[in-house]
């Protein structure tokens, strides 16, 4: 067993793979274990289309930063369940299009912590912070998010990947209700979210596997279930889809579906 590692003076446990680290993996990054490259390879042979799933939502990510900083004209980003910073981060996104862009980022991870701090640096014209928190709390990542981000104007709140960690689907509900009571009329919400419905009986089997060997223990859900996030909320086009077919970039042939749903809707 490895000894936990000291990494910018915070404890990193590697004994045990962690979400971030694999997704790092999976992307190509560096910022990963032993442990980490090991559950990521079985997943991976178990379901191989899991590294697109995870380019495609990465992906996914920059082109709606890009739209919401351009034509929607949002300027604050409260980013939930960052993971570690690879290229073209949401600050980096939203500070090309408008460099006045103020975004917070949410985890709590502790390497995410720990990169997060030294490579999330803002353009002087805007502003980035970092939040250590987790998404079962709202209310303790609105409060801290106050600091940096006004309230009272549009927020673009950033859900990719990270409320199929809140395993009880009436408590996602109410977090995600409770973050878009906290914004004004003209706000966003981005979220990606797996599914058993695409990917098939490798997918599921893939889960369960990750369930058993890393943390922390995750959870599809169907269409239907993803849909009551966006209760209420204007859903822009095309709609609830996967995350690689949503809003694919002109002139590209139309991406292959990947076992990851998808959506962007305003608050009206």
């Amino acid at each position: 067993m490895r000894r936990p590692a000291i990494i910018a003076g915070v404890t990193v446990d590697a004994n045990v793979a962690h979400n971030a680290r694999v997704w790092d993996y999976w992307l190509g990054g560096r910022e990963n274990y032993e442990v980490d490259r090991r559950v990521g390879d079985e997943i991976i042979g178990m379901f191989p289309d899991i590294v697109h799933v995870a380019r495609a939502d990465r992906l996914f990510l920059n082109r709606v930063v890009a739209h919401l900083a351009g034509e929607a004209g949002v300027r604050q980003f409260l980013d939930i369940g960052t993971g570690l910073p690879t290229a073209s981060n949401t600050h980096e996104v939203a500070q090309r299009v408008a460099p006045e862009s103020r975004i917070v980022y949410v985890d709590n991870d502790p390497l995410v912590l720990a990169h997060a701090r030294a490579l999330l640096v803002s353009r002087p014209e805007g502003s980035t912070d970092y939040v250590e928190a987790d998404a079962h709390d709202p209310d303790t990542i609105l409060h801290a998010a106050a600091k940096t981000l006004d309230f009272g104007r549009p927020v673009a709140i950033m859900l990719l990947g990270v409320l199929n960690f809140i395993l009880d689907t009436e408590e996602a509900v109410e977090v995600v209700r409770r973050l878009l009571d906290a914004v004004p009329p003209g706000s966003y919400v981005a979220l990606t979210h797996p599914t058993h419905e695409l990917g098939g009986a490798a997918n599921a089997d893939a889960i369960r596997h990750w369930n058993r060997q890393a943390r922390p223990p995750l959870t599809s859900r169907t269409r239907a279930e993803i849909s009551r996030f966006l209760h209420g909320l204007d859903v822009l086009d095309p709609g609830l889809v996967t995350c690689s077919q949503w809003r694919p970039a002109p002139g590209d042939p139309r991406p292959a579906a990947v076992a990851q749903y998808a959506a962007v809707a305003r608050k009206p």
